[in-house]
């Protein structure tokens, strides 16, 4: 069977699963299926979001992130359930340890994805031999339905497992890519969005081919080093391997600072780690990363030293999100006595692209509506300072209100929250 293997090069699966939320709720409850379903938060508001939707939903028109009213409007017959995060996660926890029978290199992207280097997994058979019984057992084992690509990198098995679904298996070589891909317009490729797609279109960039094809000067230009980036997977090139530590890899990005004065006030230690949440933002965002775990450092007037950090259920990168867990660690182990140095860190830090957010129900409508706004302001601090505009906020007087810290619902992903202590 190795003869059905590359000499040199790669074998990568990436394993997809279909309406994963309504798929969990159908095998828990299968007089559901064939329906048309949603998952979606605040169910009984109109204002509700719509997380996921069936096919039979799908059909109707139904979108995920779709407001509930609309979709209601479009399909009456519309069944709305809540989330059940537990469920969700042992089904993901079930479909991963299906795929690590086959190799050790399984590299989870989110909840109901992962990539698989299959290159040495020849005893199991020829590469669709192993899709085949892995979309089989996924579906018998827990009743869940899947999509797979098999290609030589990851963008083109990412690319290969969204071209047939549901329960679809697709092969996508390179010399595929003139015949398959280039035809495409530049929103149907992995990694290009909307507002991207319009700036393509800006230098005569409507499809895929012209995007392989493309003026290395122009694209820097125009999107900086992910224009480049984006031409080389245009070019079905990705060199990136499939790495099982990816998600825990342990990097960190911090920052903290010695106060001119020791302070006790809790007002004006809140706004120290404001500042310094900030700072740490950025910083991330320059990276194009986010952090899943978030500590903070106390030195006391006497130099005693403390860190205390907090594993998270969803990546951040926000000021106001930084900031706000700060507090609440503050809050829970600051002694009260006088501060001489605060820090913030994030730690164990995921790649933009591969972060994985749980969605939390109550923050997923509201991150959707401002996602467009902190895009305009991240532009615009690009282009004329990080100082053009300040959100509420940025600008303290001893006047300020007792903001106090907020609190929100999460559910994970793979793992419960744990709080540690060096």
């Amino acid at each position: 069977m190795k003869e059905m293997y590359p000499k040199n090069g790669r074998v990568i699966l990436h394993v997809d699963m279909n309406s994963f939320y309504a798929s969990v709720e159908m095998a828990y409850d299968p007089s559901l299926k064939g329906k048309p379903l949603a998952i979606a938060g605040n169910v009984e508001e109109r204002r509700g979001i719509i997380v996921t939707c069936s096919y039979e939903a799908r059909k109707f028109g139904v979108k995920t992130t779709m407001p509930l009213w609309e979709a209601r409007k479009l399909c009456p017959q519309l069944i709305v359930k809540s989330p059940n995060f537990d469920r969700y996660r042992a089904a993901s926890m079930g479909m991963f340890a299906i795929l690590r029978q086959y190799t050790d290199l399984v590299e989870p992207v989110s909840i109901d994805e992962g990539y698989m280097d299959i290159t040495e997994s020849f005893e199991f058979g020829s590469p669709i031999e192993i899709a085949q019984t892995i979309q089989k057992r996924i579906l018998e084992q827990l009743d869940l339905p899947c999509s797979i690509g098999i290609a030589p990198n990851k963008f083109l098995a990412k690319t290969a497992s969204d071209m047939k679904k549901p329960m679809g298996i697709t092969i996508l070589r390179k010399r595929d890519i003139p015949a398959k891909l280039w035809p495409l317009n530049t929103n149907e490729m992995h990694g290009v969005g909307k507002k991207t797609a319009e700036k393509l279109k800006t230098i005569g960039i409507h499809t895929i081919g012209e995007l392989a094809k493309a003026n290395d000067i122009q694209l820097k230009t125009l999107l900086g080093i992910n224009g480049i980036r984006l031409k080389e997977r245009a070019n079905g090139n990705d060199h990136r391997p499939v790495d099982p530590e990816s998600i825990d890899e342990f990097k960190s990005i911090g920052n903290s600072t010695t106060l001119p004065r020791d302070v006790s006030n809790q007002q004006e230690l809140f706004h120290v780690l404001e500042s310094l949440a900030e700072t740490v933002s950025v910083r991330l965002k320059r990276k194009s990363v986010l952090a899943t775990t978030i500590g903070i450092t106390i030195r006391y007037k006497d130099r005693k030293t403390i860190t205390r950090s907090k594993k998270l259920a969803n990546p951040i990168g926000q000021k106001e999100e930084l900031a706000s867990l700060a507090k609440q660690l503050l809050l829970k182990h600051w002694s009260g006595d006088p501060v001489r140095l605060l820090g913030i860190t994030g730690t164990d830090l995921v790649e933009h692209d591969n972060a994985y957010k749980q969605l939390d129900l109550f923050s997923y409508e509201k991150d959707a509506k401002k996602e467009p706004l902190l895009k305009t302001l991240s532009s615009l601090r690009d282009k004329y300072g990080k100082n053009i505009i300040e959100t509420a906020g940025t600008h303290q007087t001893d006047s300020d209100e007792n903001r106090g810290t907020a609190t929100s619902f999460n559910k994970d992903f793979l793992q419960k929250n744990k709080e540690s202590s060096p």
